[in-house]
């Protein structure tokens, strides 16, 4: 078992599949024992004890739903990154995406103010956005539209802030629960 028990599992909310948490493993062996929880994925590698296996859930879902006030998410250039899963707001090159004869990875990948820091522009999620260090140089201190560029897409505050960082060390499996 590569996870062992200090691996994590999605949990979500009973009848909206809302995620809610990341929680251990044996947490959520736990719940699906008491029968609080259903298995929605599984990571195919099993948790033995002298006489049982038990199948290692991805992602479990609460057979009861339960009223979860929002929570707010706190603003990092991280969050950012992962939010926009490292693809550049205006040119949307990735990780393996070629600029000027260079391969790009991560950390060719910065935090872009749509509207500049010196502008005005604050530290928030709707006015950040992942940028290539290309198209970052580019822009500079100006407005897109100033530096002639068009946002692919309009940053938006996402659920919650430690989904949006445990999802981009989280597994594929997760993804597509996740909603920014």
């Amino acid at each position: 078992m590569s996870g062992g028990v200090h691996g994590r599992v999605l949990l979500l909310n009973g009848r909206t599949c809302e995620p809610l948490s990341v929680i251990s493993i044996p947490r959520a062996i736990n719940l699906l024992l008491a029968e609080k929880a259903l298995v929605i994925e599984q990571t195919g590698e099993f948790l033995r004890t002298v006489g049982d296996k038990y199948p290692i859930p991805s992602v479990i879902a609460l057979r009861a739903y339960i009223n979860v006030p929002r929570r707010r998410a706190h603003w990092s250039r991280r969050g950012v990154l992962v939010r926009d899963n490292y693809t550049c707001i205006y040119c949307q090159v990735q990780p393996g995406g070629m600029i000027k004869g260079k391969m790009l990875s991560k950390t060719d990948f910065t935090v872009d103010h749509i509207i500049p820091k010196s502008r005005g522009g604050k530290d928030v999620w709707t006015n950040t956005a992942c940028a290539c260090y290309h198209c970052n140089h580019r822009k500079g201190d100006r407005l897109p539209h100033e530096a002639a560029m068009k946002l692919a897409w309009e940053p938006k505050t996402p659920r919650t802030s430690y989904l949006v960082i445990a999802i981009g060390s989280g597994p594929e499996a997760w993804k597509r629960y996740i909603e920014y």
